[in-house]
């Protein structure tokens, strides 16, 4: 053996030459550990050099990704070109894809699991590179269930630990106008559903914005928040057409599909754009309601704070002037309650009106009170249904505790042999 006169695993110096697959290998006689091993080519580009390879390192090649894994690459890819993405969140998109499909968690997965991580991979990238995309896109291009994808999107950030930035209201405002067919003429489309589409996201925005100052958004699913604001939006720049136009007209013309609060949220906003038109001094001889009051959104948004300020500072000097007129008909045990109440109203907003007997701009949850009255009678109904040991008890509920003869000569015998 040249160069090696020893094994190192023994130290015994018996060392043979063994021809092994036409291949020459130096073995210790004494343990049989393998001193050297012979040579061999990977490819016919080291076999043209006459680069010799160790059979070890010829077996450690770079190990190729299976069809499936070039197929979901493939899918994510695809899925970028069609929402026209930047190349540098397409590479984020399809590197992450390539870490997750490696993950124990995602390897043995159902298909629909498979197609919601190429959504959820494209949408983290979009997130990471501030541009703005929601669920709802990817779901609808997809094919794939909210529910499912939601699902795998919480498992993705949660198993491979990822950093997802916040996204602006207004982004998603763009976003979701984005998707709107009434931008671009079509034979589909009526000539007076056509809009500009930069004015309707601007109203829009301003819209949003006007229902988060009103305790309209908080806790609140933004998508069908966003679809009632762009109905109000487009309505009001093209009034005396569009009044008549019906929430399930417009979404159905737009292409966009009604989420089911959404009329819930665009009458909330349509109460809200009343309030603020009442303290309108040109509109306080005309008589505005839900289906005229887009008429007069631009002027709304247009000094909406300071209406939004008047508003406020005349539930302030009503509810004052209504503290200092039961100071003086308050009695010794009431005046505990009234500091109380007092104490509360001390929150911007939280006062209510007393003259309309309505709150203004408070949450949904403290003016809906539907919900509140029926868990109160449910809750009265357990209260009287509970045991409390009082109870009388009747002469048939007695009768099922006594026991038969045979049943207490049974019992005898087996306390006997206890």
């Amino acid at each position: 053996m040249p160069g090696c006169s020893k094994c190192p695993e023994c130290g015994s110096s018996a060392v043979e030459e063994d021809s092994h697959y036409s291949q020459n290998h130096m073995v210790c006689t004494e343990c049989g550990f393998l001193v050297t091993e012979g040579l061999l080519t990977t490819t016919r580009s080291e076999e043209t050099f006459f680069q010799a390879v160790r059979y070890t390192e010829s077996t450690a090649a770079v190990k190729k990704p299976c069809r499936n894994e070039i197929q979901g690459v493939k899918r994510v890819r695809d899925l970028c070109q069609i929402l026209r993405l930047r190349p540098l969140v397409e590479d984020t998109a399809t590197e992450l894809y390539s870490q997750a499909y490696h993950h124990p968690d995602f390897l043995h997965v159902t298909l629909e699991k498979k197609e919601a991580l190429v959504g959820c991979c494209v949408h983290v990238a979009c997130r990471q590179h501030s541009w703005p995309l929601t669920m709802g896109t990817l779901c609808s291009l997809l094919h794939v269930e909210c529910s499912l994808f939601s699902t795998v999107y919480l498992q993705l950030v949660k198993e491979l630990q990822l950093d997802i930035p916040t996204l602006s209201l207004q982004d998603l405002v763009k976003t979701h106008c984005d998707g709107f067919n009434l931008f671009q003429s079509s034979r589909l489309i009526p000539p007076t559903f056509l809009e500009e589409k930069d004015k309707v996201v601007d109203r829009a925005g301003q819209l949003v914005e006007l229902a988060s100052e009103t305790w309209l958004v908080t806790g609140r699913h933004p998508v069908p928040i966003i679809t009632a604001a762009a109905y109000l939006a487009w309505q009001s720049l093209l009034p005396a057409q569009r009044l008549k136009c019906s929430l399930g007209k417009f979404c159905k013309v737009a292409g966009v599909t009604l989420p089911p609060p959404t009329p819930q949220r665009l009458k909330e906003m349509t109460s809200v754009l009343i309030k603020l038109a009442s303290q309108l001094p040109w509109l306080a001889t005309q008589h505005v309601d839900a289906k005229t009051v887009a008429k007069y959104a631009g002027d709304i948004l247009r000094h909406r704070t300071l209406l939004l300020s008047q508003s406020l500072d005349c539930v302030w000097a009503e509810s004052r002037e209504d503290a200092q007129q039961g100071d003086g008909e308050q009695s010794a045990c009431g005046e505990e309650e009234n500091r109380d109440q007092e104490e509360q109203s001390q929150v911007p907003g939280w006062r209510k009106n007393q003259k309309r007997g309505s709150p203004e701009f408070l949450p949904p949850c403290l003016t809906q009170t539907k919900r509140r009255r029926v868990s109160q009678e449910l809750e009265k109904s357990c209260r009287s249904d509970r045991t409390t040991g009082d109870e009388e008890i009747s002469d048939s509920e007695i009768e099922q505790y006594l026991r038969t003869p045979d049943e207490v000569a049974t019992f005898q015998a087996a306390r006997a042999i206890l």
